[in-house]
């Protein structure tokens, strides 16, 4: 692999520590103080009762903040939705500047894949901004120098356009980018967009059952990817079957 595309929450930040209070209290404020009403917005946002957690693949798991909007206020639609949306997006925005907490290894994991040589990035359903602004406050922007929110590209996750954006910005072609995510929306964005390998982590709102099905491998976490790129060099492509054909002694695995 030349690159990965990392997702950011559930990935390198750990998503119930940064975002599970500020759902709570963010649906309260929208609900006016209305706690039975706020309760209903979080059940439908993707609340599970019975875990205290965030379920995998819902609007507040794995969707854009216009999919909240559009859950929590069908009714609503052009600038009374946008004020909404840009109300929420303020509120992820400065929570995620002083409250983003990075999962247990992930600034030495970077710095590790860093030294590899491979490019990095960051596909993520929040704005862009909020992103941006949340990695340089974790001292990790350093690494990831290219980082696309849904407000990047036409169509976010699970569409394939942030994939064939960071293919445009690193000069790498989609077979040699892994993506790494621990929801759905990664492994499908990934599939259509034709990325060479799908690595699911269990450090989100997805369990086993929920990826192994559908990604190529998973991995308890991130901090299991330096010993797995290590496995796996030289790159895909010619490269590697240069190599190949040099020592007679190709192992033809992924």
């Amino acid at each position: 692999m030349r690159a990965i595309l990392f997702d950011k929450d559930g990935t390198l930040l750990d998503f119930e520590a940064t975002w599970g209070a500020l759902f709570e209290a963010l649906a309260l404020d929208l609900a006016g103080g209305d706690e039975k009403r706020a309760a209903a917005m979080l059940l439908a946002g993707g609340y599970d009762e019975e875990t205290g957690r965030i379920r995998s693949g819902s609007a507040l798991g794995a969707g854009t903040t216009v999919d909240i909007v559009r859950l929590w206020y069908p009714e609503l639609a052009g600038e009374a939705f946008d004020a909404v949306v840009r109300r929420i997006d303020d509120a992820f925005a400065v929570h995620g500047r002083h409250g983003s907490v990075l999962l247990p290894g992930v600034e030495e994991v970077l710095a590790e894949i860093a030294d590899m040589d491979i490019s990095m990035g960051v596909a993520t359903n929040d704005a862009t901004a909020t992103a941006v602004e949340a990695l340089a406050a974790l001292g990790i922007d350093r690494y990831l120098p290219n980082v696309y929110g849904y407000d990047s590209v036409p169509h976010p996750k699970p569409a394939p356009d942030i994939v064939f954006a960071f293919a445009a910005a690193t000069g790498v072609d989609p077979s040699d980018i892994a993506v790494v995510g621990d929801n759905r929306y990664d492994i499908d964005m990934a599939r259509a967009a034709g990325a060479g390998i799908a690595i699911g982590v269990l450090t989100g709102n997805s369990s086993a059952a929920d990826l192994v099905a559908h990604a190529d491998i998973v991995l308890a976490s991130i901090r299991d990817l330096p010993a797995w790129l290590a496995g796996r060099r030289p790159p895909l492509g010619p490269a590697r079957d240069d190599e190949e054909a040099d020592d007679g002694d190709g192992d033809g695995g992924e």
